[in-house]
This record gives structure tokens, C-alpha cells and sequence, in this order.
């Protein structure tokens, strides 16, 4: 059973499934903290959700190819993973932190472009500092 394991295709497919399913719980926990329904918004139009919605996917699914990169077994690829999210789960906050003259989630939700585009930067650029540091 243990060649079934190392397999590449059995591999890469377990990867491929856990990022996908961290994916799917971390935007659940960002739709959680933000002021906005993100897909409502998507469906709505709304281009600054999505460019953050879509700076946020990149930015998990970055981390978790670092991750993979660095660790050999699923379950230090999903620590080093969740630990990364948690990261850009503060970067969030402190860019929300860092803007006192106006709230980021009420600028996205009324499709601010340069906030949304902004949010996607950082969570893009970040993903790159906390990968590398995995």
C-alpha cells in the first residue's frame, strides 16, 4: 500500500484536493469577516469584490505551492498551509488597520476599483512573503 502512496498521480491528485478544500473553508472564514456576501457581490457585478475575492484565491492557492514545494507529506503541507492563511488572514486586518479614513470592506462592497485592486495586490504580494518563508 505504501507504493500506492508514493504514485505520482496519487500524489499530486491528494494535493490537489486538500488545496482545493482549504480554498473552499478559507473563503468561507473571509466571507465570515467581511462586511459583504462575496459571491452576491460577484453575481451582482460588483468587479472590486471580485478583484479582492480573486487576489484572496490566488493568494491561498500561492501559499499551498509553496507549501507543497517544502514539505513531504499532506499534513505538513496542510500546517504550513493554514499557518500561511492565518497570515493573510492578518494581512486583511492590518490593511483594514492601516486605512482609518475609511472602512476597506464598505469601499469594496460599493465597488471602490482602486481599494479592490489594492486588496488583491496585497493579498498577492503577501502570498509571495509567506511562501517564501515556509
Amino acid at each position: 500500500m505504501s507504493g500506492f502512496w508514493e504514485n505520482e498521480i496519487v500524489e499530486t491528485t491528494a494535493y490537489y484536493s486538500v488545496a482545493v478544500l482549504c480554498i473552499i473553508v478559507f473563503l468561507s472564514i473571509f466571507e465570515l469577516v467581511t462586511k459583504y456576501k462575496n459571491w452576491e457581490e460577484i453575481q451582482n457585478g460588483n468587479l472590486s469584490v471580485a478583484m479582492a475575492t480573486g487576489g484572496k484565491i490566488f493568494g491561498i492557492a500561492n501559499v499551498f505551492k509553496y507549501s507543497i514545494e517544502q514539505h513531504d507529506s499532506l499534513l505538513q503541507m496542510m500546517g504550513s498551509g493554514f499557518f500561511g492563511f492565518l497570515l493573510l488572514l492578518l494581512g486583511y486586518f492590518i490593511f483594514e488597520f492601516m486605512t482609518p479614513k475609511f472602512k476597506i470592506d464598505e469601499e469594496i462592497k460599493n465597488d471602490n476599483r482602486a481599494v479592490g485592486f489594492v486588496s488583491l495586490v496585497i493579498s498577492v504580494g503577501l502570498s509571495f512573503v509567506v511562501g517564501a518563508g515556509i
